[in-house]
């Protein structure tokens, strides 16, 4: 469960801008303002793979009490694996806080985040909560996902919708190029196990979430909680004929009907994932392709600064 930390809000901050973003007038206004009020705030621009792990670190040796993903999903989820690779227990590292600046925003936006940059660093003065991470086992390489682990069609739309596309878009660019492989999706086969579940078969699409949505609002594990200790997974099989079509659009759009009325759902806090082949699961942004996946909540890993009642938590502080 949620246990808010009592503290006083961000004293010292490291935000972290991915470089698509670092001409934002807005975001520079809102730190400008912050540090106008006292709040000491250093900001480090990512240009390249590694940069997030590495200004994580220098946040920490420097004695930040926060740090800020200011991007999209991708940028979050290097943040806070990058967090989490520290070593030390939630308590001791800096609380993470999130400026949404990317296409979707998914996790952002589920989480009751606003877009703007001086009402989303807001949240600074808020107290931190603990949240849960999904630590990712991929043929023996560790990961981390923050949000939602998807796998089928939602990681090959995510991956295969072009960035013109999204910026012009937004989230819309992910539905059109969904609804565009409707009746052409090869399933993948595989097998996925946890305490009191066996299921084998084909999927299009595979949610693992300890967050709901991904790919721009597809919300295929709508019921997950970031601090309740459990991946809420959700499996779609094939789906066939003019019915199957009409169901998968339904479910790609984000209808919970017909979410339900064809997908297998479970809530576990461990699930083994062995496919047939090679499989690619989206974490975060990161595509992670292994045959055998093992997937475990991680309760209370690391801190968020989140709104007040946030939908994400089981009980909203």
């Amino acid at each position: 469960m949620g246990e808010a930390v009592v503290d006083d809000g961000a004293r010292h901050a490291w935000l972290i801008l991915n470089g698509k973003a670092a001409g934002d007038e807005a975001l520079r206004a809102a730190v400008h303002a912050l540090r106008a009020n006292g709040l000491r705030i250093d900001v480090r621009v990512t240009w390249e793979q590694g940069d997030a792990a590495r200004y994580v670190a220098d946040a920490c040796a420097a004695g930040a009490d926060t740090v800020v993903a200011a991007g999209g999903d991708g940028t979050l989820g290097a943040v806070a694996a990058a967090l989490a690779e520290q070593g030390s227990d939630a308590g001791a590292l800096p609380a993470l806080a999130v400026v949404p600046l990317g296409t979707a925003n998914d996790f952002a936006s589920a989480a009751g985040i606003a877009d703007s940059p001086a009402e989303a660093l807001m949240l600074l003065r808020r107290p931190a909560t603990a949240v849960d991470l999904l630590r990712v086992d991929a043929d023996g390489a560790r990961h981390w996902c923050l949000n939602l682990a998807s796998g089928g069609f939602g990681t090959t739309v995510t991956q295969d919708t072009p960035d013109a596309l999204k910026k012009a878009l937004g989230g819309v660019a992910y539905a059109l190029s969904g609804l565009a492989r409707i009746g052409r999706i090869e399933p993948v086969h595989a097998r996925l196990q946890g305490e009191g579940f066996d299921w084998h078969g084909p999927f299009i699409a595979l949610g693992l979430g300890n967050g709901p949505q991904a790919g721009g609002g597809r919300a295929l594990c709508p019921d997950a909680r970031i601090d309740d200790g459990l991946i809420d997974l959700t499996i779609v099989p094939p789906l066939d004929g003019v019915l199957g079509d009409t169901l998968g659009t339904a479910v790609f759009e984000g209808s919970r009907a017909a979410l339900e009325r064809v997908a297998t759902r479970a809530r576990l806090a461990r699930v083994e994932l062995v496919a047939e082949t090679t499989l690619t699961l989206n974490l975060d942004g990161e595509p992670v392709t292994a045959r055998r996946f093992v997937i475990e909540a991680v309760p209370q890993r690391l801190r968020m600064r989140l709104p007040a009642g946030c939908p994400l938590l089981s009980m909203p502080q």
